[in-house]
């Protein structure tokens, strides 16, 4: 039978066990922690990773994460300076670096969160709505890279006066400044995507379209120009070869026809009936080509044509 001392014995050794292990709790390298008591904080954060004290049973332990800690945004439609109405998507990466002021203005990362959404949107939408989109789209006034040489008239783009960096630097500080007291730290914030809402993306593609059609159509015109450039210089090649060919012809038959009448001359030049024939054979040849049955001639009795044409 167990006797009543045994019992107490027992029970106080149970206690004192749990005193023991209640008394104790670990921090690994990961996490901060602060101890509580009745709900209130005491003492201050505990940052060291290893084995640390606390009052066992009224006293709790509160965990918060060290490391850098995640924050998306949710896309917003923002109008910018010049009336542009654009999807911005944000991102950045926070840490708990009071974990006191942390559970004392915050009591959680759900809590903390939330918090960040306000802030953070509340901090883009307002850098937005002050500066142009090419402030917001590029980050410096880099020449771009055009691959083609007809893009160059096409991609001059207007100088931006702040940038997307600077912006994204702006909405950090600022944010800083609004968090100071909460116990935690905005280690950095980026634009993740910009981009137009749909019915004007759709207008914008549009635009793009009909500025390639244009484009397309120069193209087209200066093709159909040089076509016609070329088709014009083949025409003239081809009446000066025309040209030059009948220019040569005439020369040699020209030299062809004075070395025939040479012969001819030096044939017919031998005697008087020689000469005779060869004017007989000159006159029929201007009388062939001359006439005609159409045509009337008047020759006077002592031309040279008419002693063929009267009768003998």
């Amino acid at each position: 039978m167990i006797k009543p001392k045994q019992i107490i014995t027992g029970i106080l050794v149970v206690v004192a066990v749990l005193a023991v292990f209640g008394s104790i709790f670990i921090l690994n390298e990961t996490e901060q922690a602060i101890v509580t008591q009745f709900g209130k904080p005491v003492g201050e954060p505990r940052v060291k990773p290893g084995v640390h004290m606390k009052l066992p049973f009224i006293q709790k332990v509160q965990f918060f994460d060290k490391r850098y800690l995640a924050w998306d945004g949710h896309p917003n439609q923002v109008p910018t300076k010049d009336k542009k109405f654009i999807y911005v998507d944000t991102y950045a990466r926070w840490q708990i670096i009071n974990s006191l002021q942390f559970f004392i203005r915050l009591r959680d990362e759900r809590s903390a969160k939330s918090r960040l959404d306000d802030i953070l949107d509340g901090e883009t939408r307002n850098a937005v709505a002050a500066h142009e989109l090419l402030d917001i789209v590029r980050s410096s006034n880099r020449k771009p890279e055009i691959g083609e040489d007809f893009l160059e008239q096409l991609e001059n783009l207007d100088s931006i006066s702040v940038g997307r960096d600077k912006i994204e630097a702006m909405i950090l500080k600022k944010v800083n400044e609004r968090t100071a007291d909460l116990g935690i730290r905005i280690l950095d914030f980026r634009f993740r995507r910009v981009n137009y809402v749909e019915e004007v993306r759709n207008r914008v593609y549009d635009r793009m379209i009909s500025e390639r059609n244009r484009i397309a159509e120069q193209f087209k015109s200066e093709g159909q120009g040089e076509a016609l450039k070329i088709r014009g210089n083949k025409e003239l090649d081809l009446a000066e070869i025309q040209s030059s060919a009948v220019k040569e012809a005439q020369v040699i038959r020209g030299k062809a026809d004075a070395v025939a009448t040479s012969i001819y001359a030096g044939a017919y030049n031998k005697d008087a009936r020689s000469r005779e024939l060869y004017s007989f054979i000159k006159s029929m040849e201007t009388l062939e080509r001359s006439l005609d049955s159409l045509t009337s001639v008047v020759l006077t009795t002592d031309n040279e044509l008419f002693k063929f044409l009267k009768k003998p």
